[in-house]
């Protein structure tokens, strides 16, 4: 397994990470996602262990912290062995305060994930998103304040806007308050937008990306392609719910490409296409998911080799979007 810098710490972490979304599957939601049980996820957690992958994401909401907690029980004795990555920000409950970026509100968020992964720590805690009601300052104080307990290593964030994220470590540095070290984002062959802006601000500040959904929100497994009829309007729909939505030529273009290439080299389409997203200089981690055995270990195999210079510009050409403005005024 290939181990890069966690964006701009010292920590090494694997190229890959298991995503834990499946776990659990306890509402409707994250029932689409997956229903995997602790027997199932101490088989998967093993086999990523065995090939070097020593690094799970959840978070809080997946399932309303079932998730996490199939991950604690699924680690039990393996804690020293592993990275865990988890996150807060969205709605937990149906009081007022169980949302949002505030001190009341992570540090009770926290605490809950710590009982729920039944650990003493997390290696990386990530804002699932920005939340404009609280200020900037209370939310890094707060981060800064459990790094300082023990009780978290490294912080980032995920799903910030680029002046969202460039604000905030803007004032880390001003009030020397610990600042987030990776952006975790949607990044595949059929979503580039976080090239356009994040990706400048990523490399101009040293850190780095955090991939999920490599694979566009399911549309890019070789299960959808051209010609074939979608019962239940996926395409059309943007795949998972809550998907963006893709053009249905876009995305056959891309896939038959990705076909061809899959036939010259014996891999896989899923496997072509994280492989791709790993080539950006800036990616520091890809998370990963898998309903079973078989998926993972597949998806595993996405690493150890690289597409070539040829496959690589095709598969750049044929995913290039025009940008947003002001990004295409005066592009070349």
């Amino acid at each position: 397994m290939e181990y890069r810098n966690l964006g701009s710490s010292g920590l090494k972490v694997p190229a890959l990470s298991l995503g834990t979304a499946t776990f659990g599957g306890t509402n409707e939601f994250f029932q689409r996602w997956g229903q995997t049980e602790v027997k199932e996820a101490t088989r998967l957690i093993d086999i990523c262990i065995e090939r070097g992958v020593n690094f799970f994401d959840t978070a809080n909401v997946y399932s309303q912290g079932d998730s996490e907690k199939v991950l604690g029980k699924a680690l039990e004795g393996k804690r020293d062995k592993v990275l865990i990555s988890t996150k807060a920000t969205f709605q937990m409950g149906d009081q007022p305060n169980e949302m949002g970026s505030s001190r009341y509100h992570l540090m009770n968020a926290l605490d809950e994930s710590l009982q729920r992964l039944n650990t003493d720590y997390i290696d990386l805690y990530f804002m699932h998103g920005f939340d404009s009601n609280t200020p900037i300052e209370e939310a890094l104080r707060t981060l800064d304040a459990m790094i300082s307990s023990g009780k978290v290593r490294y912080i980032g964030c995920s799903n910030f806007a680029a002046w969202q994220l460039m604000k905030s470590l803007s004032i880390s540095d001003r009030l020397n308050l610990e600042k987030y070290v990776i952006y975790q984002g949607y990044y595949s062959l059929i979503g580039r937008d976080f090239e356009q802006e994040l990706m400048p601000l990523i490399e101009d500040q040293n850190m780095g990306l955090m991939v999920w959904s490599p694979l566009g929100w399911g549309r890019l497994t070789g299960k959808i392609k051209r010609g074939m009829e979608t019962k239940d309007g996926r395409i059309k729909s943007g795949g998972d719910i809550g998907a963006p939505p893709v053009e249905e030529n876009f995305l056959f273009d891309v896939v038959d490409l990705l076909e061809k290439i899959s036939d010259e080299t014996g891999k896989s389409i899923p496997q072509i296409a994280i492989n791709w997203v790993l080539q950006n200089k800036t990616v520091s981690n890809v998370v990963i998911g898998a309903r079973n055995e078989k998926q993972l270990i597949s998806n595993l195999d996405s690493v150890g080799w690289n597409l070539s210079e040829e496959h690589h510009d095709l598969l750049n050409k044929v995913s290039e979007r025009t940008p947003i403005y002001p990004h295409w005024v005066g592009a070349r």
